[in-house]
């Protein structure tokens, strides 16, 4: 297939490509809103943000696959995660969250376990309710309130409504469908889950940015060569990214489970910010440029 013949095909249906985030979008906030009724919540939190216990034991002997069984029928809430030498990869001990208290997961260990728990062989945290809430809800707010700044920056930046709200809504829908598949594969989202998703507003407007800049000040070549420039920049800066965290998240997954959450969620987002990109907010600023005979 010709060059030709891939920008006459393009040409031609880059408008229905649209309904494809937009059937997604809908979906997304059909599901986020069915889901909220249900959980109260649009996200499913671990026991950093709902509150609860973390205890951590320096057992390296103990069968985490059999210990998590028994954990399951007790206390069905909870998550066991091993704690491994990040050298070689032994395991040196395990954690358990729940959103039990400590007097409650505490004699079922020592039980299991066959001796006491003591500050020289395990470690104990425990977060009330209310802190825990409260923190989650400032977590929220600056996560509402830094898309919104970046909302007011791409304003400031392009002063014109459409290609600025092509790159919010590109935005938003990098957040959305990264939710809703959290949701889906029942992922309980923890502070550094927060964090990550601060960290992708910041990744999303990155190439979207480009784009627009490229199409609305870059008028010495043709529409579809200008497109074809910032698609192969973009793609680039985004692959790059995306083989550099799951090469991050290979190394540390048995390590860190605020980094391997953290990079999880950045991959997830960095998937949908390709769709996102160069399929919606790119249809709608080609739309947008030749009604305006920009090309």
């Amino acid at each position: 297939m010709t060059e030709t013949t891939k920008k006459g095909w393009y040409d031609k249906h880059y408008k229905k490509l649209l309904f494809i985030p937009a059937i997604l979008l809908v979906f997304s906030l059909i599901f986020l809103f069915q889901f909220n009724a249900k959980n109260g919540d649009l996200i499913l939190t671990d026991v950093s943000i709902t509150g609860g216990t973390t205890i951590s034991v320096f057992d390296a002997k103990t069968d985490i696959n059999d210990l998590k069984q028994g954990l399951s029928l007790e206390f069905p809430d909870s998550v066991i995660r091993g704690i491994s030498n990040i050298r070689t990869g032994e395991q040196q001990g395990f954690f358990v969250e729940t959103k039990a208290t400590p007097e409650e997961i505490r004699p079922f260990l020592e039980s299991y376990l066959g001796y006491e728990l003591t500050t020289e062989n395990s470690s104990t945290e425990f977060t009330g309710n209310a802190l825990s809430s409260s923190f989650y809800q400032q977590l929220r707010l600056a996560v509402i309130i830094a898309f919104i700044l970046m909302a007011i920056v791409v304003f400031v930046i392009f002063r014109t409504f459409v290609p600025s709200f092509a790159v919010i809504l590109s935005a938003f829908m990098d957040i959305v469908f990264t939710i809703v598949l959290l949701d889906l594969l029942n992922f309980n989202l923890s502070i550094g889950g927060i964090v990550a998703l601060l960290m992708l507003i910041g990744y999303s407007v990155d190439t979207d940015i480009m784009l627009t800049s490229r199409i609305l000040r870059k008028k010495d070549v043709s529409l579809n060569k200008r497109m074809a420039g910032a698609l192969k920049t973009g793609l680039t800066m985004t692959l790059t990214s995306i083989v550099a965290i799951a090469i991050s998240l290979a190394i540390i997954f048995n390590f860190s489970e605020t980094l391997r959450q953290m990079f999880t969620i950045l991959l997830i987002g960095l998937g949908f910010d390709i769709l996102n990109t160069w399929v919606a907010n790119a249809s709608i600023l080609k739309w947008y440029a030749e009604a305006k005979n920009l090309g």
